[in-house]
Order: C-alpha cells, then sequence, then structure tokens
C-alpha cells in the first residue's frame, strides 16, 4: 500500500468542481491529517474520476471521516456525506456541514427518507455520494463491520449507480469507541483505506422490495469486510455484529 499520493498538491490531484468552502477546508485538513498520521492507501485508481459514485465504506471512529475522506478526495473525488442529525446541529460544525454540502439524515423520523431523495438528487447532477452501511461506528468488540441497514442499497438500486465498497483500518487507534474523546496522536498512527471493485447489483436493478434490499446490502457489506480482512491481514469471523441481539448472529 503506497502513501506517495497523499504528498501530492490537491490541485495536482482533484480538479472537481465542487462548493469553494469544502475544497478550502480539504485542503486545510488534509495537510493536518498527513502531518499528524501516515498514509497507506490502494486502490485510487478503483475510484471513478467522474461521474456519480456510491462510496460504501465502513464506519469505525469518529477520525475516521477525516482519513477516509483524506484518501477520497486525494484520489480525484469530494465526499458526500450523508451525516447524522446531530452533526447539523452543533455550532460551527453544523455550519460547515451545510456549507460544504453533506446530507442531513433525520434518524429514527419520518423525514429519514429526505436523506435518500437527497442523495439520488446529488448523483443524478454527477457527484459522489459516501454512506456507512451500518449506520453508526462498529459495535463489533473486534471493529469488524456489523449488520448493514439499506439506505446504501436503496440508493444503488434507485439510481443505478456504481457502488465502490472501501475498507479502512487505523482511524479507530485515534478516537477508540463512540464517544467523542481527545485524538491519541502519538506516536503516530497509520491510516489504512483501500477501494476496491463495484459491487455487482446489476441483477437486482429495478427492484425495491425488502429481498432486494437486503441482498443488496449483504454483498455491499461483504465486499467491505474482504477489504478490512485484508487490510487487517485477519480473517473476519464466523456471522455479524446485530445491535439489536448484542452478538454476532
Amino acid at each position: 500500500m503506497s502513501s506517495t499520493l497523499a504528498s501530492r498538491p490537491l490541485k495536482e490531484v482533484n480538479t472537481e468542481d465542487i462548493e469553494p468552502v469544502l475544497r478550502h477546508v480539504a485542503g486545510t485538513l488534509g495537510r493536518l491529517v498527513r502531518v499528524l498520521t501516515h498514509q497507506r492507501w490502494a486502490g485510487s485508481e478503483k475510484v471513478p474520476k467522474s461521474g456519480p459514485a456510491i462510496f460504501a465504506v465502513n464506519h469505525i471512529s469518529n477520525f475516521d471521516p477525516l482519513a477516509y475522506g483524506h484518501f477520497l478526495i486525494w484520489s480525484g473525488r469530494y465526499p458526500r456525506f450523508l451525516a447524522k442529525d446531530e452533526i447539523f446541529e452543533t455550532p460551527v460544525l453544523g455550519w460547515v456541514a451545510r456549507a460544504c454540502g453533506q446530507i442531513r439524515v433525520d434518524r429514527g423520523t419520518d423525514r429519514a427518507i429526505e436523506a435518500v431523495h437527497a442523495a439520488n438528487a446529488a448523483l443524478s447532477e454527477g457527484k459522489t455520494v459516501s454512506v456507512y452501511p451500518e449506520g453508526t461506528i462498529t459495535a463489533d468488540p473486534d471493529g469488524w463491520p456489523m449488520q448493514p441497514r439499506t439506505g446504501a442499497a436503496r440508493i444503488a438500486l434507485a439510481t443505478r449507480a456504481p457502488v465502490i465498497p472501501v475498507g479502512q483500518w487505523g482511524a479507530n487507534h485515534v478516537m477508540p469507541g463512540k464517544k467523542l474523546t481527545y485524538p491519541r496522536l502519538f506516536p503516530r498512527k497509520t491510516m489504512y483505506v483501500k477501494a476496491g471493485d463495484p459491487v455487482d447489483l446489476s441483477d437486482l436493478y429495478g427492484r425495491d422490495d425488502k429481498e432486494a434490499l437486503r441482498e443488496a446490502s449483504r454483498r455491499i457489506i461483504m465486499a467491505i469486510t474482504d477489504i478490512v480482512a485484508e487490510i487487517r491481514d485477519e480473517t473476519a469471523p464466523e456471522g455479524r455484529w446485530d445491535m439489536r441481539h448484542g452478538a454476532r448472529v
């Protein structure tokens, strides 16, 4: 896995037309993350350089949007996250999220479907959407991807945009667990991020029934898990953590 790409200036690796605030924030945070962490990236060539794309990535830490976003931006595309509503209610951070064109998800409410519509609209304009299929930071005791929700699958089947699986590891060593904590930056941690081949969902296009959504979600999370296993050089456990049961099922 190479870190050469991370050392190149932003203007050399990404010319995508995007919100000015997002470009400024990306440049600033990119320099900061590059200094504070090591980068080990792979699969940048799998990132479509234009047109709509859904990036499905595992969620391991409150720090991982920076690690993953750094990878994606330096691979040529800007992330448009489906982000929980609490972020948009936070002073300053909420303004930044809106100015950067991120998509609000009002979880557990009737307005949650609006995030899917906003994602579909962004993709129709040739933009990218970044989705955490698990919906939250993994509760698996060993950090593996959990049972997925169907949001990523719903967007993919509706838009037929390519779904690029991305696996990451290392951000959880900077900010472990679900709670916001002071980052553990020293000694410097390594951010492993890798993109894979698009997930084949073509046989499910034109369907929006529960069975199709479950199958699409299964394929997406399996593709992510395979990448995480490769990054970690470990074998993923049998079963997948289900938060409803508090166990792998």
